[in-house]
């Protein structure tokens, strides 16, 4: 059974799908109907999605694959991990030398100084506007190919956690894939 947008469709074999989803159609001419029709058993994509909740990590740019990876179900397809959170941000980088994320927040730090007395929005403190910054310019998700539950990436790429408050809190992540 399928419960989606348009309610319960009881999925059996490929003539009850396209005999219920040709009357859900209603009055369209039959042939438009029927390459629909096969259109949508011919592409079954499963969607897996899973929140997880990371426990708070120190300011800075964090490994977290392993994390990732031991969410995963062992199919293929495109996977989406998005944190739901203003004051964080993930990306993609190197995952073999740690200089690297010191030196992203370093970088980060002069680029959106805690000193500037311009921002308006400080109630939670100096770190408060300079996180939401630092979040939009490395964004909210990833997308990264997976085959067999593997993380398609790079020799040397990781997925990063990048933690713009000074004392955060736990972070919850949604992982998506699109996959069969």
């Amino acid at each position: 059974i399928f419960n989606g947008r348009y309610g319960l469709l009881q999925l059996i074999d490929d003539r009850t799908i396209i005999r219920k989803i040709m009357k859900f159609l209603g009055m369209t001419i039959l042939g438009f109907k029927i390459i629909i029709c096969i259109h949508l058993i011919k592409n079954r994509n499963m969607i897996f999605q899973k929140e997880i909740t990371l426990n708070p990590f120190s300011r800075g740019f964090h490994l977290i694959t392993e994390y990732i990876s031991k969410e995963l179900p062992q199919i293929s397809g495109m996977l989406n991990v998005f944190i739901k959170h203003t004051s964080a941000s993930l990306t993609l980088n190197e995952n073999a030398d740690p200089t690297v994320r010191e030196d992203f927040e370093a970088h980060f730090n002069v680029l959106v100084p805690e000193s500037a007395n311009y921002f308006l929005h400080t109630l939670e403190g100096p770190d408060d506007m300079t996180s939401h910054i630092k979040s939009s310019l490395l964004g909210s998700s990833v997308d990264i190919p997976l085959k067999n539950g593997e993380l398609l990436l790079g020799t040397w790429q990781g997925i990063y956690l990048c933690e713009h408050r000074n004392r955060a809190g736990a972070r919850q992540l949604v992982i998506t894939i699109v996959g069969e």
